[in-house]
């Protein structure tokens, strides 16, 4: 579910959901749950994903430019993590890789779990909260205590499928704004846990969007981006009034325009319109 995903459903359609998909049993498989919303906001077409299935053998990887080596300063904060919103340069920052794996990340990990849960998330990314490092969690369930917990410390993508699916998408770091994204329906991932072990897994359905849109976070891309020019005009509106509302508050004027933006900006990367 931070852009980060945030997913957020009627209530008929919940009680349909109730009904069709019963709770599951633990890392069994993945649901929607009571306004399920991840730092991506999801208005999903599919209404369950299979589980996350780990991958022993690691193969070409994707990844972007190789980034910097984040610092102690680079994961300082302070509680309680706020949602940064478009167009919040912070957004835009190329985030440094982890190398340090102590009590200090373990409990930023535990806040942004907290934030997360707060805003009836299923997924948020480390830049959502303004701290720019290559760190994403989530939990399909969307309920603390309930599904599993991930942990998702410098990802690289080595393999994705050909097959892809529109969902209607939304974003924390963009409130009120939804709109059709389409990306690949799996992914197979190399990555680091909270205690810098690496390991491998392969995310289908749910779990893959998820993943998906809080990787383009990690690395300063944003969900409209990845938006055809017609669904990108339906939306155009409410990204101007966000423009407005960060000049408002901060007296300063907005880093970038979705006015000034002419055609698709062409993405890197793999799933890329």
């Amino acid at each position: 579910m931070a852009c980060a995903l945030r997913l957020q459903a009627s209530p008929f359609l919940r009680t349909l959901l109730s009904f069709l998909c019963p709770t599951p049993k633990p890392h069994t498989c993945y649901r929607l749950n009571r306004n399920p919303n991840f730092s991506l906001l999801l208005r999903t077409r599919s209404t369950f994903a299979t589980p996350m299935t780990p991958v022993m053998q690691a193969r070409r990887e994707f990844c972007l430019e190789e980034d910097g080596i984040a610092t102690p300063a680079d994961l300082s904060y302070e509680a309680p993590l706020k949602i940064v919103e478009y167009p919040d340069p912070r957004l835009r920052v190329r985030n440094k890789r982890v190398s340090v794996f102590d009590e200090n990340l373990k409990e930023l990990v535990a806040e942004m779990f907290d934030v997360m849960y707060k805003t009836d998330g299923i997924g948020l990314s480390a830049p959502q909260v303004g701290i720019n490092v290559q760190l994403m969690v989530f939990n399909p369930a969307g309920e603390r205590g309930e599904g599993e917990e991930l942990v998702l410390i410098n990802p690289k993508v080595y393999k994705y499928s050909k097959k892809l699916v529109l969902f209607d998408e939304g974003c924390l770091s963009f409130p009120g704004i939804y709109a059709d994204v389409e990306r690949p329906t799996s992914v197979k991932i190399d990555a680091r846990d909270i205690t810098g072990a690496k390991f491998s897994v392969h995310l289908k359905g749910l779990p893959a969007r998820v993943f998906q849109h809080e990787f383009d976070h990690l690395q300063g891309i944003l969900f409209f981006e990845r938006m055809t020019e017609e669904v990108l005009e339906s939306i155009r509106p409410g990204l101007q009034a966000l423009e407005k509302k960060y000049e408002t508050l901060t007296g300063l004027p907005s880093p970038e325009s979705i006015t000034k933006r002419q055609g698709i900006k062409a993405i890197a990367g793999f799933g890329a319109p």
